[in-house]
């Protein structure tokens, strides 16, 4: 019986080998398959250009001829940048006016880009183009992120972690904005910063909101002065009170620990409150500086822009490349219309 029992896991496990392998085998000759045909695509598309490499050589030469006449021609593009902080929730609004400005600039309507920017119709007629996009690192995004969820309750903030955050983060949740303008000429960015910045402040709305801003840190700023006087009255009461003890009459010894305890934890108490004043004196006269403008300027547009001199925009590269391309597609169609007739021709036959 243990013999036969035996015979039978050797079958069993012969089976089970060869089953095994007659898969390993299909495996390995897909794969294969797949290496050829894709060499065999390669080598179609070294054969493709070997027939037609002079055509495509004429073709470049023509395209860089033709590139470098053209950008002798182009006037030269300046760009200028410029880093807000925009505050009282206006960046939504800022990015409708920059979007607004391009469109203008974009279709030529000089007049009313002249009107928006406060500047002369001829100064327009040089503006290209202007945009803006946020302006963030990684740094920010992680101080953004814990100025939230320290603004949430304890159960909000078990349901929110870095990673939602930054799913959800956009242009808009930036704190720092990159506003950059292309012109012909290199100092008109700079003609155009104050009214970038005036068609915020200008608003009623932001005008409001700073309004009640400033009033606000101003309640903020009299309670905290109030409290420091208070503050400085009761250390001044409790520094009599130890004079006066030690100007009782040598004869008299009045030692009472329990009572010398309470004012030791008083005076430091004092003391901890005016050093807690003091830094909310530090946090309003920081919230003062940061939202003294609707629209802080970390960096201005500078005097003169700097001359864009990006690879891809070169006439000399771009119109090489698609002349190129352009080439390679006519040249494709006309090689499957070669096959789609030969195929035919082929079908008939049969």
């Amino acid at each position: 019986m243990e013999t036969k029992q035996n015979t039978s896991q050797e079958i069993d496990l012969r089976e089970l080998f060869v089953l095994l392998g007659g898969v390993v085998q299909k495996v390995y000759r897909f794969i294969e398959n797949i290496f050829k045909r894709i060499f065999h695509v390669i080598m179609l598309f070294l054969k493709f250009i070997r027939v037609h490499f002079v055509k495509f050589i004429v073709t470049m030469v023509i395209g860089v001829i033709l590139g470098s006449y053209l950008d002798s021609k182009t006037s030269p593009v300046y760009r200028s940048s410029m880093i807000i902080e925009p505050n009282f929730n206006s960046v939504q609004q800022l990015y409708n006016n920059i979007e607004f400005y391009n469109q203008l600039a974009r279709q030529k309507e000089n007049i009313a880009l002249a009107e928006a920017f406060k500047i002369s119709e001829e100064d327009a007629k040089h503006i290209n183009g202007i945009k803006i996009e946020s302006f963030s690192d990684k740094t920010q995004r992680i101080k953004q992120f814990s100025e939230f969820i320290s603004e949430l309750d304890s159960i909000s903030q078990k349901q929110v972690d870095y990673k939602d955050y930054l799913e959800n983060f956009n242009d808009i949740n930036a704190k720092f904005h990159k506003i950059e303008i292309e012109a012909a000429l290199p100092e008109i960015a700079k003609k155009c910063q104050k009214a970038i910045v005036k068609s915020i402040e200008n608003n009623e709305y932001f005008t409001l909101q700073k309004e009640i801003n400033d009033r606000n840190i101003a309640v903020k700023d009299s309670v905290v002065t109030q409290q420091q006087k208070e503050i400085l009255k009761l250390q001044e009461f409790y520094k009599k009170i130890k004079i006066l003890e030690a100007q009782k009459p040598e004869g008299v010894t009045n030692i009472n620990l329990a009572e010398n305890q309470i004012e030791n934890q008083v005076e430091i108490e004092l003391l901890k409150q005016a050093r807690k004043l003091k830094d909310e004196r530090v946090e309003i006269n920081n919230e003062k500086a940061n939202t003294k403008n609707t629209i802080n300027i970390i960096s201005e547009f500078p005097f003169k822009g700097a001359l864009a001199n990006d690879f891809l925009r070169k006439k000399i590269i771009l119109v090489p490349l698609v002349f190129i391309v352009f080439l390679f597609f006519v040249l494709a169609l006309i090689e499957l219309n070669k096959f789609i007739v030969n195929y035919d021709h082929k079908k008939i036959e049969i």
